[in-house]
């Protein structure tokens, strides 16, 4: 808690006092270039790694960077994404899975979270990609390789999802909203993003942020 606390001055001291225009700029409303939707570990930091200033992003995070389809009923995910591309108008929206993600762990050994009864119901929303998993990558036995395929799946799945969403169908319909799907390797640094035409994860580049999912 010391560490936290040592923090919060910190920031008062340096940080605000160094960008105070732009934090009383936000006191009149945000304009956030995009939603991110990504997972609650804690070694994921998205406004790090995308270099972004407070107000640019709109961020949604849970274990396993989920998003239940519209048919689940109203939920936190579901209200956030409706604000966030009915009111904020955001032009885009990304799902970033992550390398060593232990919800996917779970969702592999069930029994690892047997004891974790809001954990285990929460993971049947990836119960498709388990199920993909489970049909298409009987061949792939080692873990780590396993893990891997299971975050790029996921991520996929969780698109899918996502455009169930009535706001996202009709933005994405009407041209005004591109969904992505990113997985970022926090032990390199590196984020790879699907490639609809390679239909495969490739390393970001600038030129390929143009061929990720905008449909």
């Amino acid at each position: 808690m010391q560490k936290l606390l040592s923090g919060i001055h910190h920031f008062q001291r340096e940080v605000f006092a160094a960008k105070r225009q732009l934090f009383q700029s936000l006191a009149s409303g945000q304009q956030p270039l995009a939603l991110l939707i990504t997972c609650s570990d804690s070694r994921i930091d998205p406004n790090l790694i995308t270099q972004t200033e407070p107000g640019e992003l709109f961020v949604i995070r849970n274990a396993g960077n989920i998003v239940p389809p519209y048919k689940a009923g109203v939920g936190g995910e579901a209200a956030t994404i409706e604000y966030a591309v009915n009111v904020l108008k955001v032009s885009d929206v990304i799902i970033c899975g992550h390398s060593q993600c232990g919800a996917m762990g779970g969702l592999l050994q069930p029994e690892s979270v047997k004891d974790l009864p809001s954990v285990s119901q929460w993971l049947k929303f990836a119960s498709d990609t388990k199920r993909i998993i489970d049909e298409n990558y009987a061949h792939i036995l080692e873990s780590p390789a396993r893990l891997t395929a299971t975050v790029e799946e996921n991520v996929l799945v969780q698109l899918e999802h996502l455009q169930t969403h009535p706001s996202v169908d009709r933005a994405v319909r009407e041209n005004r909203l591109g969904v992505h799907g990113w997985v970022y390797k926090f032990e390199t640094g590196e984020i790879f993003a699907y490639d609809v035409d390679a239909h495969e994860f490739l390393p970001l580049t600038s030129d390929q942020v143009e061929a990720t999912t905008k449909q």
